[in-house]
């Protein structure tokens, strides 16, 4: 059997990626199905928090995106092979109606192949806090922000898409058994491994009218989407995800006001890196800058757990066997600052849930006048905490937090 698509036939290349896109479509489909009914059962208030389930959520969408990826590669690539050769006629070009209709659906089908991955790839990329594709380039796009509403915008259009994949997929389906079953031809026989002997088929006769067909239907489709309210603003869909939040924070008494500052975290999450943030915290900093190498002061910084964003997981990191907002609402350190021969540094204790740890911060000051802007790093162990003792390895959650603060104050005079 040639390689190669004749006038009458299809060679073995355009039949292998029919089939391929078979399996990884029937694949996708179900996972992703599965997967997102497991994941709306974890924000409902009867989820008891089982990290087994979590881990199965996670496991399954990221077979779900790492097919994905599979499959809009594996499209392109058929679409390129299929343009470079001859389309077979049609075994029945006198049916008009059908053959509208059929033409139809593979527009819509090669579209749908390409446009439901790519939605999906997009708001993986904008999207914190996520399961992670498995391949070695990255989880990134080109040109795609970290954004909650480009990542509920193309969410929302994957669900259309998808919606139209599904129907496409059962409407060829259809097609090829009425071929088979019915008209007792040889379609479905063309794309079967192996040569058939087939009757006089005419040249492929093209024509612009399904490809208009399948354009009117994806517009359709996006305006049903928007009457629906699939693209509600993200800011919405956020907040009534998200846990209950704590209340802020009193203002502090303090030596230096913090006029702007980040409280970041970084965990490996599935081997991928996620970063999250507090946005809720006060600091009371007392620091003689005029002091000699040594005790130069003493900081107490409150942080608003429930302030807390981790993207997608944010509900899930406030959970009982995480940080359990609901029961300690509030992370404190407590330190005495130091000078040393070159920088800083901040030695006492951080106190999480229950535990109360020992921390040294190392932190770089550069001071103007009344003015200072700190930075400092550290690295916690999440175990420390009994943050996921669910997960005592870590191949779903590493062990490691990273934490990063920037901030700049000014003396209180």
């Amino acid at each position: 059997m040639s390689r190669y698509n004749s006038r009458s036939r299809y060679g073995s290349v355009a039949k292998g990626f029919h089939w391929v896109m078979a399996l990884l479509i029937l694949t996708a489909i179900p996972l992703g199905l599965i997967a997102n009914d497991l994941a709306q059962h974890i924000r409902s208030p009867e989820f008891d928090g089982s990290l087994a389930v979590i881990s199965r959520v996670f496991l399954l969408f990221s077979l779900h995106k790492t097919i994905g990826v599979a499959i809009f590669f594996t499209a392109l690539l058929r679409i390129l092979w299929a343009i470079s050769q001859p389309k077979p006629g049609l075994l029945h070009p006198d049916r008009r109606l059908e053959s509208w209709a059929a033409e139809t659906v593979h527009w819509l089908l090669y579209g749908s192949l390409v446009l439901v991955p790519l939605c999906g790839w997009i708001e993986h990329a904008a999207t914190s806090g996520f399961a992670p594709i498995w391949w070695p380039f990255g989880q990134d796009l080109p040109l795609v922000p970290k954004s909650e509403s480009v990542a509920h915008l193309f969410a929302s259009m994957h669900v259309l898409f998808v919606r139209v994949l599904i129907v496409s997929l059962l409407l060829h389906i259809a097609g090829a058994v009425k071929h088979h079953v019915i008209d007792r031809d040889a379609t479905l026989h063309r794309m079967l491994p192996g040569k058939v002997e087939l009757p006089p088929v005419p040249d492929h006769s093209s024509s612009h009218l399904p490809l208009v067909t399948a354009l009117a239907v994806w517009a359709a489709v996006l305006g049903t989407g928007v009457l629906l309210g699939f693209f509600t603003s993200a800011d919405q869909t956020v907040t009534q995800a998200a846990p209950a939040q704590s209340a802020p924070l009193q203002q502090v008494a303090s030596g230096w006001t913090v006029q702007n500052g980040t409280l970041g975290i970084s965990i490996t999450q599935m081997g991928s890196q996620v970063s999250g943030s507090f946005t809720d915290w006060t600091a009371a900093i007392n620091f003689d800058a005029a002091a000699p190498i040594g005790a130069v002061g003493d900081v107490e910084v409150n942080i608003a757990v429930g302030s807390f964003a981790l993207g997608t997981v944010t509900a899930q990191a406030m959970g009982p066997d995480y940080f359990d907002n609901a029961s300690y609402p509030t992370a404190v350190f407590k330190a005495q600052l130091e000078k040393l021969e070159l920088d800083y540094q901040a030695v006492g204790t951080l106190t999480i849930r229950d535990q109360v740890v020992p921390l040294t911060l190392p932190f770089t000051l550069e001071l103007h006048g009344d003015h200072a802007e700190m930075s400092g790093s550290v690295t916690l162990d999440r175990l420390d905490f009994d943050i996921g003792q669910g997960l005592p390895d870590e191949a779903s959650l590493g062990f490691a937090v990273e934490v990063e603060i920037n901030l700049n104050a000014d003396r209180v005079n």
